[in-house]
């Protein structure tokens, strides 16, 4: 059985996360999806068209209005925008349309308990951790599950994201995906974007023998509050960008913003518009174009 690797690559080293005291059964109990004998299917990358059709969806819920005082950026935060030489998007309601692994519980039959928890997490009323325990543990997912769901619930991506990207991309802006997610759910989708696997940071599922979910890896930084900012301050320090924007709609994107971390926060709410969030961002845009705009 192969070990789980729990470190991403930066251009140049290695980050390498924090690590927890170990709740997990024995290495030779259970594997990362993805790995051993089980097969890892996903999205099939020969379909792209079940990515490009999503961005004509509309949001399951229409994003609320905020207060004017940072919906119009100031000099400043354009100035941090323009100069940004690395950009990490949450996945999550962001770069997709949906909260993945809501839909991986709505698929499994346990959608409206799940999604009470995650309305929790993303607004910060309890420890991020504490509420991704809570909804696993709710369904208990099997790698089976996983790969039935991925296949007949492909991401769907946000309108207009795919294009921002690719402009970041041409000025050589390096992009990472955070999420609070699995890694087996929006793999096929990073690269689809263009984005490197090493540039992704999210949870990992892990399973038994037989594809029984047994838990997830909590030595993810991303499985814990505070752990998007742990993992920008790293990103930061070992690629020596000298601006760094965190764009995301949760309290665990906002976190990120701190000083060694996200020079600049902004609160994306063009799927779910989270006011306690939204309050605190540098700037809030429920449009991909408001921040394509700015880019020459």
């Amino acid at each position: 059985m192969a070990r789980l690797v729990s470190t991403r690559i930066c251009p140049s080293q290695r980050f390498q996360a924090p690590r927890l005291p170990s709740i997990r059964p024995p290495l030779n109990s259970y594997s990362a999806a993805g790995s051993g004998d089980l097969s890892f299917r996903g999205v099939k990358l020969s379909n792209p068209p079940a990515f490009v059709a999503a961005a004509l969806e509309v949001p399951k819920s229409a994003p609320h209005s905020p207060g004017p005082e940072n919906r119009l950026p100031s000099e400043e935060v354009i100035r941090t925008w323009c100069n940004a030489d690395a950009v990490c998007f949450d996945v999550d309601s962001t770069v997709c349309l949906d909260e993945g692994i809501d839909e991986l519980a709505d698929f499994c039959g346990a959608g409206p308990a799940v999604a009470e928890w995650t309305a929790k997490a993303m607004t910060g009323s309890v420890p991020f951790e504490e509420a991704l325990a809570a909804r696993l543990s709710l369904f208990k997912p099997s790698l089976y599950q996983v790969n039935e769901c991925m296949e007949k619930r492909p991401p769907r991506i946000s309108p207009g994201i795919a294009k921002l990207i690719k402009r970041l991309r041409a000025k050589n802006v390096d992009i990472y995906l955070f999420s609070g997610g699995f890694r087996q759910m929006f793999k096929p989708l990073a690269l689809e974007l263009g984005i490197p696997p090493e540039n992704i940071y999210a949870n990992q599922l892990l399973f038994g023998n037989y594809g029984e979910y047994v838990g997830f890896d909590p030595a993810e930084p991303t499985s814990r509050s505070g752990g998007k900012a742990i993992a920008v301050r790293q990103i930061r320090q070992m690629c020596g960008y000298k601006t760094l924007v965190m764009i995301g709609d949760g309290a665990t994107d906002l976190e990120a913003r701190q000083p060694g971390g996200a020079d600049l926060f902004v609160c994306y709410g063009g799927v779910q518009m989270r006011e306690p969030v939204a309050r605190k961002a540098d700037w809030v845009v429920s449009d991909f174009q408001e921040l394509m705009t700015y880019l020459a």
